[in-house]
């Protein structure tokens, strides 16, 4: 399908090639913003006539936006669609008015498993400035659990148990198929007072863990976060690090959010101050799979 107008509302983290081969797939010069837009009002003005948009999921885009674009036929998603509820974008609004939005998944995965065990391998072997127990330890034997088992949840789950470690997970459902690769699943809390590691995957802006999840918590223990937003209650996270520093936080940008600067002042907090899952194959995947939705019209 070829479109009138193309532009690009934000910075969308594709390649210069894939951006390229997208201006391929509109009638005038593709238009292109570097900046998130700070308002409605803004994203409004750098849709202007287009008839197709792509945007990151910094940007909200709004039922007012939506309602309001003139010629607006499609909105590309450059970022993980999970959910309509937890989606930048209002999918409803776009429905009811005959406007197209397709998402992409499963772009990063691979950056945030490698992060995640690269991350537990320094902590238990002492290798940087942080030491989870008095000695070196091996991943072997240690317990892991896994709140969210989708695609990237699964990639954790089998990879821990490659290393030899106790898994187990936490979901809305059961997956019995799962189950019988040894990931066993527990309820949330008794997985939180049970596991010496837990790590969340959730959707953006999810969160699940409230204060009552950090009083059953296992002491000297590992919280993990890389989804998009804190899947925690900040405060009660903070005072459950604060008053057990035999436990540990490790937070990349995207899991820790506007929340870096508090958190950085821990001593048991190791922070990432970049997205886990953004390397440059995952830029690559991105890219691919947004001029596959492009090409699917």
């Amino acid at each position: 399908m070829l479109f009138d107008q193309i532009t690009i509302i934000d910075s969308c983290r594709l390649t210069e090639e894939g951006i390229q081969e997208i201006a391929t797939f509109s009638r005038q010069p593709l238009l292109r913003y570097y900046d998130v837009p700070t308002s409605d009002e803004e994203t409004l003005a750098r849709i202007g006539q287009s008839d197709c948009v792509l945007v990151s999921w910094q940007t909200p885009v709004s039922a007012d936006v939506i309602a309001t674009a003139p010629s607006l036929k499609y909105i590309g998603m450059c970022c993980s669609l999970y959910s309509e509820a937890a989606a930048n974008v209002d999918i409803a609004k776009a429905r009811e008015l005959g406007i197209r939005v397709l998402g992409v998944r499963d772009y990063g995965d691979e950056g945030v498993v490698e992060y995640i065990f690269a991350q537990l391998i320094h902590l238990f072997k002492g290798y940087g400035s942080y030491q989870w127990k008095p000695q070196p330890v091996e991943l072997g034997g240690k317990s892991i659990g896994i709140v969210g088992l989708g695609t990237l949840g699964k990639m954790v789950a089998r990879t821990a148990l490659h290393f030899g470690m106790e898994v187990y997970y936490f979901g809305r459902t059961r997956q019995p198929e799962v189950e019988r690769e040894g990931i066993h699943y527990l309820p949330l809390h008794e997985l939180l007072s049970t596991c010496d590691a837990v790590t969340t995957h959730l959707p953006k802006h999810t969160i699940l863990l409230d204060e009552q999840a950090f009083l059953v918590k296992k002491p000297n223990s590992i919280l993990i976060n890389t989804s998009l937003g804190p899947t925690f209650d900040v405060q009660a996270c903070f005072s459950w690090l604060q008053n057990d520093p035999t436990s540990f936080g490790i937070f990349d940008s995207d899991g820790i959010g506007a929340h870096y600067q508090p958190f950085s002042n821990l001593n048991n907090v190791l922070l990432y101050p970049r997205s886990a899952g953004f390397t440059e194959e995952s830029k690559v995947r991105l890219t691919q799979k947004v001029i596959a939705n492009l090409t699917s019209l």
